[in-house]
């Protein structure tokens, strides 16, 4: 008994060490790595003039667009999702089968006696089902250009954490942007940034309240019944 109890201290021990470790953990991601990188640095250009300098120029017309790795630019979220779906299936299906035998006593030796017999099955289905989603996503999110394409496209990729309440939320994105799609105030719509993933999770206690715990996720994996 002393042992049984000692194993059950450890476990309970375990179990709570583990929850308390996962509460405040990172969620994990699915969007590119990694979600910044650090500006390549010039080489310095050499004192050539008294006014002109060419290590500290910026051209007359160059506008400030994200263009280089280490760049950041703001992805404006106005993703909205509408779907619907229904379907209906009917079936039915019957049979009949039925025989009869007659036979007249053969010198009053056998009585005369008769044999029916009479089968029938019939079968019916129906079936339906209905789906719907309508998702609603906005906001902004400030992202950094981790690799330039050998055509130009940027790949973007960023998080936004947020820790609201003892809770931790975060925002995450990354895709692919046309440098034609950005705008003069270095922005672009999320729904022209291809291979586009978004991300809304959150950990803490009110994100954990609405997960099941792992020992009832077993029994239900072995008793799913």
């Amino acid at each position: 008994m002393r042992i049984l109890g000692l194993l059950l201290i450890l476990l309970v021990s375990i179990v709570w060490l583990t929850g308390c470790a996962s509460v405040h953990s990172t969620p994990p991601t699915s969007v590119h790595q990694p979600m910044t990188v650090r500006p390549q640095l010039r080489e310095p250009q050499p004192a050539n003039g008294a006014i002109f300098q060419a290590s500290s120029v910026r051209p007359l017309f160059e506008d400030r667009r994200a263009r280089h790795p280490g760049d950041i630019i703001t992805i404006n979220l106005v993703e909205r999702n509408v779907a619907q779906k229904s379907t209906n299936a009917q079936t039915s299906r019957r049979s009949n089968l039925s025989a009869g035998v007659d036979a007249a006593s053969a010198s009053g030796i056998f009585p005369p006696f008769q044999l029916d017999a009479e089968a029938g099955s019939s079968s019916t289905f129906s079936g339906s089902g209905a789906a719907a989603a309508n998702n609603l996503f906005s906001g902004t999110i400030t992202v950094t250009v981790i690799d330039v394409y050998p055509n130009g496209n940027l790949l973007v990729s960023g998080e936004k954490m947020l820790i609201i309440n003892q809770g931790h939320e975060y925002i995450r994105f990354s895709g692919v942007i046309n440098p034609h799609h950005i705008t003069y105030a270095n922005s672009v719509q999320s729904t022209q940034v291809a291979d586009a993933r978004i991300e809304y999770v959150g950990s803490g206690f009110i994100k954990q309240s609405t997960r099941m715990a792992w020992l009832q996720r077993f029994f239900n994996t072995i008793m799913p019944l």
